[in-house]
């Protein structure tokens, strides 16, 4: 879909955006939705908005991703507020229709949303700054401790069985039988390997089904980039991309941050021997994650958390596998490789990791 002035102006115009247009540009970071940060000129200054196309064959109810974030922005905000402080800048601000819904649908049946930008904020693809790192640990421990009290069992399933890593494992393996084509037989190595993992990466799914862990309000995507810092300072504000806020596991949240932030290189290096983890990136975003959290983590939780590292790796190799072998339907892509890359890479980081488990295990029990 080609966007224009106009196109803009007919999303604008839905969210109730007032002002004379100045300009638009698309946001290329983020790998499922279409984004784009427009200016309208009101009251003698500029104001700056996000609007996004929400990718509805990755969401199939938008219409429930929409009603999470509306009460779980709003919870954190109230929680924010109760402090004294001020919440402008902590947590997003979602435009509403004239109707009163935070969504809108344009005349092509495409499903948009809106929030305000936060003034004066950056956000980092990767930094090897420990203080960045630290204080992204900071935002998605407070991001939980704010909903610590939230009934987790209240929210939908945006992505139904996002993080049952069994499924998508047994998923995976079922579909490379009904695949076999020259693709399942380039990544046999891959396959076999995920084969070999397959019981320790469950492993949280059996503790979660038997209850050794609680459920919690997740936000399910926490890479370093979905946390925006003052410009000036670095100080930690908002957390973004809430589509995949949902009910899951603390270790969830942790693991997936580790694997994409702690990384020594991008999570789609083709030069797989320079993949590992970075003890010291590590030990940064845990330091800020486990100390916000406050005490409030189980001591199956506390055991367990480096251990969410290693199965949030597998998984999303398991996700770019399946992806690669279905021909491409879900990330986007750079090039016709890319999701073979980028699971073995995850691979290679997995192997990594796994070496390093009682390290990362010391580190996450010194922050207890």
């Amino acid at each position: 879909m080609i966007m224009t002035q106009e196109k803009i102006q007919k999303i604008a115009d839905m969210f109730q955006i007032r002002g004379r247009f100045k300009s638009f540009e698309q946001i290329k970071s983020g790998n499922i939705n279409t984004t784009y940060k427009v200016i309208f000129f009101r009251d003698n200054e500029d104001k700056t908005y996000i609007i996004q196309r929400v990718n509805t064959y990755v969401f199939k109810n938008p219409e429930q991703v929409m009603d999470n974030i509306a009460r779980v922005t709003e919870h954190i905000r109230s929680g924010i507020k109760a402090t004294g402080r001020s919440a402008k800048r902590y947590v997003l601000h979602y435009l509403y229709t004239i109707e009163g819904n935070n969504f809108a649908y344009d005349e092509d049946g495409g499903f948009w949303r809106g929030y305000r930008f936060v003034d004066n904020s950056v956000c980092y693809d990767s930094t090897d700054n420990l203080k960045i790192l630290e204080g992204a640990g900071h935002a998605f421990g407070d991001f939980q401790r704010y909903l610590a009290d939230f009934d987790a069992t209240t929210l939908h399933e945006s992505i139904p069985d996002f993080h049952n890593t069994k499924k998508r494992f047994d998923t995976l393996f079922r579909m490379a039988i009904e695949f076999n084509g020259p693709r399942v037989e380039e990544t046999k190595e891959e396959l076999d390997y995920l084969k070999s993992i397959y019981e320790l990466s469950s492993s949280l799914c059996t503790m979660l089904d038997n209850g050794s862990v609680p459920l919690r309000v997740t936000h399910n995507d926490t890479k370093c980039n979905n946390v925006l810092f003052d410009a000036d300072d670095d100080e930690p504000l908002a957390v973004i991309d809430l589509d995949t806020v949902m009910p899951g596991l603390a270790m969830y949240d942790f693991g997936d941050a580790i694997r994409f932030s702690a990384n020594a290189v991008d999570e789609d290096c083709p030069e797989y021997d320079k993949v590992s983890l970075d003890l010291a990136k590590f030990e940064a975003f845990t330091k800020g994650f486990i100390t916000s959290l406050g005490g409030s983590l189980t001591i199956r939780e506390m055991e367990t958390m480096a251990l969410g590292s290693f199965v949030m790796t597998a998984e999303l190799a398991a996700r770019f596998l399946l992806d690669y072998i279905m021909g491409d339907k879900y990330f986007k892509l750079n090039y016709p490789e890319h999701n073979l890359v980028r699971t073995r890479s995850q691979i290679a980081l997995c192997k990594d990791m796994y070496k390093k488990l009682d390290d990362m295990n010391d580190i996450v029990m010194k922050y207890e």
